[in-house]
Order: C-alpha cells, then sequence, then structure tokens
C-alpha cells in the first residue's frame, strides 16, 4: 500500500505544491523562498525518513507569515492524505531530542482531534529570513490540517537555531514512529473502534 500524496493549494498570497511518501527515505526538494524554513523542512524530511518535494512561491515581499501558515496547512493536508483510513498505525509517537545545548520533546497523537501544544517563546526575532513566531504558527496549521495532537516542550537550550531545528527534528521522528504499521493492530487504535 503505497502512503503518498500530491496536494495544492492556489490563493492570491501563496501557491503551493507538496508530493508526500510517507515511506520513504529522506529525499527532499523544497523551495518556500525562505532559507532557514528551507532547512527545518529539509530536516524534518531526512529525520522522519519521509521524501518530500515542496515548492510554494508565496508573498514573501509582505513578509513570511502566509508561505510559513499555507506550507503548514498543505503538509498537513498531505499527512492526512496519505495515511487514509490509519488502519494499522500506532498513532501515538514521542521522542526527545538533542541537539547541542537544545532538548526538545515532541510528542504526537494522530487521532483525528487538533491540538497544539507549543511551551516556548523564541527570545530572539529572526533566525536568518524566518520570523521565529511563524515557527508556532506553522505547528499549528500542521495539526489542524492533519487533525492531530502535537505537542512540543523546550526542556532545555539557549541558541534559537538549534531550538528551532530540534523542534522539526523531533516533530519527524516522534511522526515517524506514529505513522509506522504495527502488524498486532487491527483496524485503527482506539477502543472507540475509530478515530
Amino acid at each position: 500500500m503505497e502512503r503518498m500524496a500530491n496536494i495544492t493549494r492556489d490563493t492570491k498570497e501563496t501557491q503551493i505544491s507538496l508530493e508526500l511518501n510517507i515511506d520513504g527515505e529522506g529525499n527532499a526538494s523544497i523551495d518556500t523562498g525562505i532559507g532557514f524554513f528551507n532547512h527545518m523542512l529539509e530536516a524534518f524530511s531526512k529525520h522522519g525518513f519521509f521524501d518530500m518535494n515542496c515548492k510554494c512561491d508565496g508573498d514573501t515581499e509582505v513578509d513570511g507569515h502566509h508561505t510559513v501558515e499555507d506550507t503548514g496547512i498543505v503538509l498537513g493536508a498531505a499527512i492526512k492524505q496519505a495515511l487514509g483510513d490509519k488502519a494499522g498505525i500506532k498513532r501515538f509517537g514521542d521522542f526527545i531530542l538533542p541537539m547541542d545545548d537544545a532538548l526538545v520533546l515532541c510528542a504526537v497523537d494522530i487521532c483525528n482531534r487538533p491540538y497544539l501544544g507549543f511551551d516556548y517563546k523564541f527570545d530572539v526575532d529572526m533566525i536568518g529570513e524566518l520570523d521565529t513566531q511563524l515557527i508556532k504558527e506553522f505547528f499549528q496549521a500542521v495539526s489542524y490540517s492533519a487533525m492531530m495532537n502535537i505537542h512540543i516542550k523546550v526542556l532545555a537550550g539557549e541558541n534559537g537555531h538549534h531550538i528551532a531545528e530540534a523542534m522539526f527534528k523531533a516533530f519527524a521522528k516522534a511522526l515517524d514512529e506514529a505513522t509506522t504499521i504495527d502488524e498486532r493492530i487491527n483496524g485503527v487504535q482506539s477502543t472507540k473502534g475509530t478515530l
């Protein structure tokens, strides 16, 4: 069973195309117009073993908000589409990721209920060309579009680049675990019989 998705979104603010293969090797081709955001999505792809091609033409002459949020919406939609009825997946995943001074926990539940717990406020305004306020906006958009719980908690850290990168990598590792097929699961992993 191929767990793949191809999503496009075309608005007056952004034009996005995104291809996702949940069962990939971590290969990525990313072009959002925001260098550090590209780097984060490449890290997500690599460490989650997700193959992803993403092209976004956004109104970055205004700022990065529409580009980052809309890319989150499209990525969330791609995750949801690729997983289909979610039969056989572990559903839950978590990871604590160290990156130099940073230590970040991410836990996810692919449950058809959106929720973001984001326990951090960056003390720098920008990392490269990325407004750090948009990192929370990205994960919020993924959560609501994919219909999944995402909790991110910074346990330690001083350097904003390290903390942000640890967030994206921890999310990738947690999502990789949650999307893994477990042959012991018959249908979906829920006592209700549905998600």
